[in-house]
């Protein structure tokens, strides 16, 4: 083998090397979860600071409380709302994958064509238009997701907001070492500990008391259903938790919840 095939070979080899101890770091940090709480996700800590660059201040809540000062109906509601097959599943839901792939390529589309027509209308000239118009911006797709609670938290732990196919092949690895090393209850207690309930509200304690002034251990059925309710957009639904999306919505969760099956 000549010099530059050896080079290439070592290169390869360290790369190598290297993401084998990447997710040996990252499994050893899982392990350790299933005795010590985790202080902090990598995503609590991006919102950390961009609350202190952008508002200069920190407006911070969060409490850790153990999985037994639940509320049970919480659990469900997240369940039913989030996940229905949650205590099933292996940590992806590969139906509910390819499902999220197609609206997300029929939507892109739409939104693509929709583009194309305020481009035309934006290259009219002047004197045909009714009247001054500016052009608009254009417009994006909304990505829907099919991500397992398992899933969402590997990436608010770990990663950060990146759309990438490395990274959501790290995230795939980080779920299989969660399910593996730790147990749907404490994937569970772990997420609901630390998930975003509003800015800079995280964790179901948090939670209980900014919206309904109780501890999470106290949540009636239809407080953790629209709590549930929040979560795919907290900082949008924490303006208007009583809104009549959040009630309606939150009454179907709660008709879910008997038949959810607890970890």
């Amino acid at each position: 083998m000549n010099a530059p095939w050896r080079a290439l070979a070592r290169i390869i080899g360290l790369l190598l090397l290297s993401l084998l101890a990447l997710q040996l770091y990252f499994a050893a940090r899982v392990a350790l979860m299933a005795v010590v709480d985790p202080q902090s996700t990598s995503f609590q800590r991006s919102e950390a600071w961009r609350l202190l660059t952008e508002k200069h201040a920190l407006a911070w809540s969060q409490q850790w409380v153990p999985y037994e000062r639940i509320s049970p109906n919480l659990k469900r509601a997240v369940i039913a709302s989030e996940d229905t097959g949650f205590t099933e599943h292996s940590g992806v839901e590969w139906d509910a994958l390819e499902k999220a792939w197609e609206r997300n390529q029929k939507a892109e589309a739409r939104v693509e064509k929709i583009n194309e027509q305020l481009e035309r209308r934006g290259r009219r000239p002047a004197a045909s238009r009714a009247a001054p118009a500016k052009v608009a911006a254009r417009t994006q797709a909304k990505v829907v997701g099919g991500s397992t609670i398992t899933q969402q938290l590997a990436k608010n732990l770990f990663l950060d907001g990146e759309r990438s196919l490395l990274r959501k092949a790290q995230e795939f690895a980080i779920t299989f070492m969660l399910e593996r090393l730790l147990g749907k209850q404490r994937i569970l207690d772990i997420y609901l500990n630390s998930v975003e309930w509003g800015e800079g509200v995280f964790g179901a304690e948090a939670a209980a008391r900014h919206y309904f002034h109780v501890g999470a251990a106290r949540l009636g059925g239809m407080q953790a259903a629209q709590l549930a309710v929040m979560l795919p957009a907290p900082k949008r639904f924490e303006k208007r938790p009583g809104s009549a999306y959040v009630v309606g919505r939150a009454g179907t969760v709660s008709a879910r919840m008997a038949a959810v099956e607890l970890p």
